[in-house]
């Protein structure tokens, strides 16, 4: 596989936020989002055996590992087994999707966070939105939002596909886009049924900083 980055950070997004984790960021996306925040990931990186990976992850000695990217399921067919024995070896495994490729096929086990995308990300036109079908209640669905159209969308979709009563549901605000206040009005007003999601990382680290 060829991976970006493996380091070890607080997870700063979904229901697992706050908690040490580890990271392996693969290389490569389909998507070009408005906001990207990890475009060196579109290209950097280095061609990792299974058995390196598994070994980096293992030596730090914590039982929570994300993978992302990029778009991690674009190296489906070495990443599936790599998914499989980490959890096989005891290790809550969380895989961070845009949600264009089909999810069916990753390990039950796991815990699937799919970004769907907004159309203040250029790229809402890309969702498969048939991987609704594939969603357990472990699972989260990320909606990043830039506006208030976006979140007159994603509350739409919320609602059509009854996800509250499905799988968790997370409402994050784009980073120096949208204010976290005005999204939490929002959501109060409404009395939705999801988490507001920060990106906690980059309130502790900052915007720039990479490895985090």
């Amino acid at each position: 596989m060829k991976v970006c980055e493996i380091f070890v950070s607080i997870q700063g997004e979904s229901t697992y936020a706050g908690l040490p984790c580890v990271f392996i960021r693969l290389t490569g996306c389909n998507l070009r989002c408005s906001y990207c925040d990890t475009v060196y990931a579109y290209e950097e990186g280095m061609e990792m055996p299974q058995e390196q990976i598994f070994e980096a992850v293992k030596r730090h000695g914590i039982s929570l590992v994300e993978i992302t990217g990029g778009e991690p399921l674009l190296q489906s067919k070495e990443l599936l087994p790599l998914i499989d024995r980490l959890i096989e070896s005891g290790f809550t495994v969380l895989i961070e999707t845009n949600g264009s490729i089909n999810i069916k096929d990753i390990n039950q086990s796991a815990v699937i966070i799919i970004d769907i995308k907004t159309p203040g990300s250029g790229m809402h036109g890309e969702n498969l939105i048939d991987n609704l079908i594939h969603i357990k209640p472990q699972d989260e669905i990320k909606f990043i939002l830039t506006d208030k159209n976006d979140y007159e969308w994603a509350k739409n979709l919320i609602s059509i596909h009854d996800l509250p009563n499905r799988c968790k549901v997370l409402m994050s605000p784009a980073y120096s886009i949208l204010s976290p206040e005005t999204l939490s009005g929002w959501i109060i007003s409404d009395k939705l049924r999801v988490r507001l999601n920060l990106q906690l990382h980059k309130y502790i680290f900052g915007n720039e900083r990479r490895s985090v």
